[in-house]
Parts: C-alpha cells; structure tokens; sequence
C-alpha cells in the first residue's frame, strides 16, 4: 500500500510509542541520543546475538522491546559516519523509510556516535525518505477488509536532530527536487493512453503555479517554423503534437539562460519500421528525457533558483497508418538541412533536432543539454547503471560527471568525431537518421550535432537509467525520474548567481 509521509523536525527527545528509527556506527556503536530511547540495554544484547556490527545497509530490528515505552526499535547500520556525503545521506534515509512497514507515527532519532547529523545532511536524509516512500498505484483499485476502497498510510515522522529550524531550512530545497523526481516518475509511469501530448502539456501548463512562464505551440505554429522533422515523426499519429516551453527567470534581468531540451515521444510503436511485440509496452516511457525537464523545472521554481533556466519538450506519438512517413522520405529541418529517414524507429533524434534549433535561434543560451531514452545502443554499451555523456565542451562535461558522481545519477562520456560523423552522411539529402549497425549511440549524438552550431551543447542518451532502470535505496518505481536530481546540482554547483 502507498504511504503519505509527513515530515517535520524537532529537538531530541525520548519517543514514547511508534517505531523509533535509530543509527548506529562501526561495532554496533549508538549515541547517547540514541540510547535514550532504550533504557533497558536491549539493542546491545540483541546485537550480541544476532551479531550486528552497524555495517552500511545492515539492520537490527526490535518489536515491544523491553523497557522502551515505543512499538519497536528498527537500528540501521551507518558504518564510518564521517564517511558519509550527501548521497550516502539520502540512501540512508531510503533505507530508513523501507523499514517503516505499518507504523503511522515514526521518530527518527538523528544522531551519531561521531556525533549529531548535520543540517544539510538531515535534510538530505528526509529527502531520501521522501524518494523511497513513492509509488505508482493510481490506476489499482485497492479493496480493504470491509471492501472499501483503502486510503493510501499516512506516516508522521519526526526527525529528531541538533538543529531543527536550520534542518528544516535546508529540507526545502530538497524538497523541491523531491518533487521534480517524483512528478517525473508520474509522467513516464502513465500509460499512453492516459498521457498524450495534449494532456503531456497541460501537465506543464500547470507550473505556472510554481511561477514558471509556460507557452505551448501548437501543430499549425510548429509548421510555420518549418519543423517538418518533429511534424514528420508525428503525422502516423491521430494525436496532435506540441511543443513546451517552460522559462523560470529566476537570475540576473537580460541574463542569457541555459537550455534543457527533452525528448517527448509519449508512445513509440516504431512507426512503419514497427518495433517488435514483445516489450513495446515499455514505449510508454520514451518521454523520459521530456519528464525530466518538466520535474527539474519545477524543482527550481519551487526552489526559487537564482538563475535564468530554460526547458523545452518536443511531444509527439509515433504511430503508423496511411499518413505515416515511410522508409525512405525526405523531410526538411527547421534549419532547413534535409534528412533521409532510413528507419522511422529512429525518430527521436528527428524530433529532438527541431527544438534544439529552435532553442538556439529562438533563446541563443549559454548552453543547452538535451535528455533522451535515445537508443538501445547504449544499453548494449553501458547497461543501466550509467547513462551515455556526449558534448562538443570539456568544461560542461566535466561539470555534469561530477554532478552525476554526487547524486549518483552517474554519467560516462563517449566519443564524437568526424569519423563517426561521415557514417549518417546521405546519398540523397544532406543526412540520413541512422548510420549502420555500429556504433549507433554515437551515430545519433552526431545527428543532434548537426543541429547545434557552436553552442556547448551535451547529449544524454539515458534510454538505460530513466525507465525499467533496477531498483535502489531511493527508487523502487520503474519510472525512476532519472536527470531531475543530476541537473538540479549541476543548477547549483556552477550556475546560481
């Protein structure tokens, strides 16, 4: 069943009743704080026992311990507290909210034996708890023993800490990019026929709220643009396409802003060059790269960034019938370079290529990032524990690898070049949309360099990270909301007046 938590923060205190959530460090070692909470001595003897040490990710769990006036007594192993960063923080707050189970009243008792948690690092622990506690339910039709519909737990939690107004401060942020991550999730959890691109922008529309400024163009303005390689991929299909553009001027007035491009192809049956039965399903998350600049840009208007920070999402259906483009078209860029479209699988790239241009002329950014479940082939290259890096500049590639080092949404570079460029080079127009059976990660980077001029310009192939991708502390939805807390830090480490 899904739980609700809400989280507050309070000075330490002995719990009386619930779960209380304790930590402890190498050799079963708690704080004083912690020790409160068990004045009988039970966990040392249990840990005796059971011969728990507080390894990372170890566990000790007491139900009606002797003489703690609490329900039970949950001890979670930290190792080296000191050792700890953010990242480490947040897992452990994931892990702490796998062990809620039942309880409706949770204290969290925010201490060491190195000493008390930080601000920072009890609000990263709280965004943790936060991550771990989503799931996607909306469409079952959970009966509960009285054949009522069953509401969904609601679960206080109290984290109880050195410094609650500092930790509650810090929470706010990360609560924001909470948020962002699970409204991803939500939209590349969506089955595609409740997610169109219609109903994919009125979603955005609803930033607003958030004070993004929102403007939605429409198949008739697109094709005045001469988007004829997004309109292309979208003309199979009974659903119209659209193009979002989400501004957040959160930074200096007249300011150039940075660009996250997303690719929104909310059901990609392959087209004419169909996919094959077995897994099409999954299609229904091809608007990853779209989720997650629609979720980043409201962590950093909940957050109030201070920069000025652009997203656009192209959203299209790839569908087949009589008026679907076939193997072999040629259409024609808003850049007005001509493509080949050897494969009609391959049509994310087509619709990417059109928003970047369109970003560039439009907008002329400091400089644009664009996210896409791309391509198989880099699966095949990388798995799903690191999504694909490919960028024109070193310094916007070396600034997004350490971002993906500190939040875990990891990142390996790969390689462009001229040699790889020749391969999706046309016999009959200016490009074709593949490039042959190798290398095709790279090949499709290539194509979206064509489309970018001499902005720093990075490519995301995160086909293996943001859906299907396996399960961790933080995350056990298939949808993971991959890039929102990736670019979020990259936001805040580097371009933040």
């Amino acid at each position: 069943m899904p739980i609700q938590l809400t989280i507050r923060f309070a000075d330490f205190a002995r719990p009386s009743g619930g779960t209380v959530l304790l930590l402890a460090g190498a050799d079963a070692a708690l704080s004083q704080n912690a020790m409160n909470s068990d004045p009988a001595g039970v966990i040392g003897r249990a840990a005796k026992v059971s011969d728990f040490r507080g390894k990372p990710g170890s566990s000790l769990d007491l139900v009606s311990p002797e003489g703690a006036q609490v329900d039970r007594l949950h001890v979670v192993g930290l190792g080296k507290a000191d050792a700890l960063d953010e990242w480490g923080w947040t897992k452990l707050g994931g892990t702490l909210t796998a062990a809620i189970r039942k309880a409706t009243t949770v204290a969290v008792i925010a201490d060491t034996p190195d000493g008390p948690a930080r601000p920072d690092d009890v609000a990263a622990l709280a965004q943790g708890m936060l991550l771990r506690s989503y799931s996607f339910e909306k469409y079952k039709t959970r009966k509960g023993e009285d054949g009522e519909d069953a509401p969904d737990a609601a679960v206080a939690v109290t984290i109880h800490c050195a410094d609650p107004a500092a930790a509650e401060a810090a929470f706010a942020a990360h609560r924001a990019v909470a948020e962002g991550v699970m409204l991803a999730r939500d939209l590349v959890n969506e089955p595609a026929n409740m997610l169109g691109p219609v109903e994919f922008a009125e979603r955005i529309q609803a930033l607003s709220e958030a004070g993004v400024q929102v403007e939605i163009l429409t198949e008739t303005e697109m094709r005045q643009l001469g988007m004829g390689a997004l309109l292309g991929v979208a003309q199979g299909s009974v659903r119209p396409p659209r193009l979002a553009i989400m501004r957040w001027n959160g930074g200096a007035q007249g300011e150039a802003p940075i660009a996250f491009i997303g690719k929104g192809v909310v059901f990609d049956s392959g087209g004419i060059s169909i996919k094959p039965a077995a897994g099409m399903e999954d299609m229904k998350g091809d608007m990853g790269g779209a989720a997650a600049v629609t979720g980043l840009m409201h962590a950093l208007a909940s957050r109030k960034a201070k920069a000025n920070v652009l997203g656009v999402v192209g959203l299209v259906e790839n569908m087949l019938d009589g008026n679907a483009q076939r193997p072999g078209d040629i259409v024609t860029s808003m850049s007005g370079q001509t493509i080949e479209v050897l494969n009609t699988d391959a049509e994310g790239r087509l619709v990417l290529c059109d928003a970047l241009w369109y970003v560039n002329e439009e907008y002329k950014p400091r400089f644009m990032i664009d996210l896409a479940t791309l391509t198989g082939a880099i699966m095949v290259a990388l798995g799903q524990h690191h999504a694909g890096l490919f960028s024109n500049n070193d310094e916007l590639a070396e600034r997004l690898t350490s971002a993906g080092t500190a939040t875990a949404e990891k990142l390996w570079r790969m390689p462009l070049g001229p040699e790889y460029d020749k391969m999706i080079d046309s016999k009959t127009a200016d490009m074709k949309n593949i490039g042959g059976r190798f290398g095709g990660a790279i090949t499709a980077a290539q194509f979206l360099q064509r489309f970018v001029k001499d902005t720093p310009w990075a490519h995301l192939d995160i086909a293996g990270t943001a859906m299907g991708s396996p399960a961790n502390e933080i995350s056990q939805s298939w949808g993971s909301g991959y890039g929102v807390r990736l670019l979020d830090r990259l936001v805040r480490d580097h371009y933040e007046s």
